[in-house]
């Protein structure tokens, strides 16, 4: 069985257990909107401090729903030792890490197809004109913060304190990509144009294929070590 195909089964069934359960989307989305709210409320905002103001928030947001979620969708598979299901499967052990990305990253985009729009309403940033460069930073950013994530989850996912090691481990790989993307947004709020952003979109993209290419290149060494 193709790495592919493989991958797209190990999301199939993650995403077919969400549709059952709704315990990740309702949890992680309701942090979500609790944050974007709470921000909004906490800074005294006009049209010139907002600019400045929603591109923290909404980073904040993503960061810590996506933090939750995937830890979330590993612990299901500590949980009665599940991923030795996963393991005996005859699938390549990358299929493991790319398919539980893929899940955590579909999961992550229905919660900031919500998030967004929320973000630019409480802000209250004119949408007209930014919203293909928004999407394409905020597709990038969460592309390799997943993929990071979703790694060092599979390394922690026998240890007591996974939540901790995830947050201690992720968190400093990420914040250059997270501040570029946080940045790019910022500019892009206080009109400028997507040539002008072009330059953090490179920088984004060349740390997602980064990250992706080594998170399927050591997967397979560290999920047989499970």
């Amino acid at each position: 069985m193709s790495l592919l195909r493989a991958a797209w089964l190990v999301a199939r069934k993650d995403l077919q257990l969400e549709l059952r359960t709704k315990e990740i989307l309702t949890s992680t989305g309701l942090f979500a909107i609790l944050v974007v709210t709470l921000g909004s409320l906490a800074f005294y905002t006009d049209p010139v401090s907002s600019p400045r103001v929603a591109p923290g928030v909404l980073w904040i947001s993503i960061l810590f729903c996506g933090i939750l979620l995937i830890g979330r969708s590993w612990s299901l598979e500590r949980e009665n030792d599940a991923i030795f299901g996963l393991l005996l499967a005859p699938i390549p052990r990358a299929a493991i890490y790319v398919g539980k990305t893929l899940s955590a990253l579909i999961l992550l985009f229905a919660i900031e197809l919500l998030l967004v729009p929320l973000c630019l309403v409480f802000f209250q940033i004119e949408p007209s004109g930014i919203m293909l460069p928004l999407i394409a930073l905020v597709f990038l950013g969460s592309v390799g913060f997943v993929a990071t994530a979703a790694l060092f989850s599979a390394v922690g996912i026998r240890t007591r304190a996974r939540d901790l090691m995830l947050s201690v481990l992720v968190f400093p790989l990420v914040a250059p990509a997270l501040l570029a993307a946080a940045v790019a947004t910022r500019e892009l709020f206080a009109g400028a144009t997507l040539d002008e952003v072009l330059g953090w979109v490179r920088i984004l993209t060349a740390f997602d294929l980064l990250f992706i290419g080594f998170g399927v290149w050591v997967s397979r060494y560290l999920l047989a070590e499970t």
